[in-house]
């Protein structure tokens, strides 16, 4: 007889999240998971696979779960253009707020840490990054439709600027104790939509 589950697969991903995305996936051993999930090293590998299978899990769920909550503004009703200068605003105000400077977003650290060598992990950031590239250019194509933006702008390449801007405000905002540095950078790239 097969013995069942004595631990939620659910919670323990999530508690695999919060551990790689407080650590990062090399600094996470296999032991700091079984400690911080609570569960056996068996359990892991039959209910997650290997630790990057696990890691990949994790990063997923966080995409999921933060792209409608960051971006439902970029899709909704109404003006497009002031939509995209909040995204752009909440991202620099989150970047510099002490709980990001802790974690950072999970995805540009996973970038940073193993783009350039996880070719699967970059896929997924890579992906992420297209949600985001194109929410941002339906939204700059929208406010030029409304002529919010001047037709003389390109929407793809300001919706690639943005992306490139967001992503560094997330990695400045981990590392500088100056919160006026990612404001300033938002504000003058936000300049360049007028």
């Amino acid at each position: 007889m097969a013995r069942t589950k004595e631990f939620d697969p659910d919670a323990a991903l999530q508690s695999a999240l919060e551990l790689f995305w407080r650590r990062g996936y090399e600094a996470t051993s296999v032991t700091d998971l079984v400690e911080h999930l609570g569960i056996g090293r068996a359990s892991i590998y039959a209910t997650f696979g290997s630790k990057h299978e696990l890691y990949l899990k994790a990063l997923d769920r966080y995409a999921q779960s933060v792209d409608p909550r960051l971006f439902a503004d970029l899709s909704g009703p109404g003006p497009a253009l002031p939509a995209v200068r909040t995204v752009v605003r909440r991202f620099a105000a989150e970047a510099a707020s002490p709980e990001e400077r802790l974690n950072g977003c999970f995805i540009t650290n996973t970038a940073a840490e193993l783009g350039a060598h996880d070719s699967v992990a970059a896929r997924r950031v890579e992906s992420s990054w297209d949600r985001l590239e194109t929410l941002l250019h339906a939204a700059l194509v929208r406010a030029q439709a409304q002529g919010e933006l001047p037709p003389e702008r390109d929407p793809r390449a300001l919706a690639r600027m943005l992306l490139v801007l967001l992503q560094g405000v997330r990695v400045v905002g981990k590392a500088s104790a100056d919160p006026t540095r990612v404001r300033d950078a938002a504000e003058q790239a936000l300049s360049l939509l007028d």
